[in-house]
């Protein structure tokens, strides 16, 4: 199922964009404010962020920038500013995409559609000294092949593909465990996430990588 994070102030387009695009496959996070939406998007794995620019507790174009900074996820800005220079300033801003009210309710379905296709989850990775190719199962860390064991090959998977996403501990053990979710000891997640640290980071006791957000799950950084 598809995350959508709508940040709109006016409540009324806020949930007439969420009526548009109902769809059993998405599932949709409405908020107002850019502290709502902060936190939304460090407790949950969104896909893709549909965003006003003037808003009551800030301009969308810092929250824009202060997202980009960590995160590739998808960004369609719905505004009202038309002005050619506008739209140029929010794409290049790192905006995907860049919607003027009023808007058809058809031309935002076709868009949100694009962008969601093509959040497609990369299988091979390269991060500093580290190649993860997840579909030949090769994992190289400073030239050297690692071996990593199924559990921790999902939880890789998981956390490279939401980079900058803090990702909490239930939704990390009901993906790499799914199914057996019920026969699964909380502590398992730990053990796993520190047996990965050992094998990607230099100091797994001051991990590079792998953040902890106490009381919430793991991030990659």
């Amino acid at each position: 199922m598809k995350k959508i994070l709508i940040l709109e102030d006016d409540q009324e387009l806020n949930d007439g964009i969420k009526l548009a695009l109902s769809n059993e496959e998405y599932q949709f996070f409405q908020c107002r404010k850019i502290t709502e939406a902060k936190k939304i998007i460090t407790d949950e794995a969104i896909d893709l962020i549909l965003l006003d620019l003037n808003l009551p507790d800030g301009h969308g174009l810092v929250f824009l920038k202060e997202v980009r900074s960590s995160s590739t996820v998808p960004i369609i800005i719905i505004t009202a500013n038309n002005m050619e220079s506008d739209i140029i300033i929010g794409l290049e801003s790192g905006a995907n995409d860049y919607i003027t009210k009023p808007f058809s309710l058809m031309i935002l379905r076709a868009r949100v559609a694009v962008q969601l296709r093509q959040t497609v989850p990369v299988t091979k990775i390269q991060i500093e000294n580290m190649t993860f190719d997840f579909q030949q199962m090769i994992f190289v860390v400073n030239g050297v092949s690692v071996e990593l064991s199924k559990t921790e090959q999902k939880l890789l998977y998981l956390l490279v593909n939401n980079r900058g996403a803090t990702l909490k501990r239930e939704f990390l053990i009901d993906n790499i465990w799914s199914g057996n979710t019920d026969f699964v000891d909380d502590h398992a997640l730990t053990v796993t996430v520190k047996r990965l640290r050992k094998k990607i980071d230099d100091n797994p006791n001051q991990p590079k990588y792998i953040r902890t957000v106490y009381g919430l799950g793991y991030s990659w950084m």
